[in-house]
């Protein structure tokens, strides 16, 4: 069970648990924050959104970690 004044696994789940993203992760357009083929081949897999950058095949399908143009199982999570 969770305190609600438990400051140091707050700090712990912002800092470790909960990655922060980095400036190649997104780009701002039209007010919308568009998240890179880089930030989708570091999270290792497609979360099914339809995002514009999706680097899996088939495209936009949920849990997909093929990369799309590599053929076979060419997932990659350490980038």
């Amino acid at each position: 069970m969770k305190r609600s004044d438990d400051w140091i696994s707050d700090l712990h789940y912002r800092e470790f648990i909960k990655p922060k993203l980095q400036s190649e992760d997104f780009y701002w357009e039209k007010g919308k924050m568009v998240m890179s083929e880089h930030y989708h081949k570091k999270r290792g897999s497609c979360c099914g959104n339809g995002c514009k950058h999706c680097p899996y095949s088939p495209k936009h399908q949920k849990m997909s970690k093929d990369l799309k143009g590599k053929g076979g199982n060419t997932h990659q999570t350490n980038l």
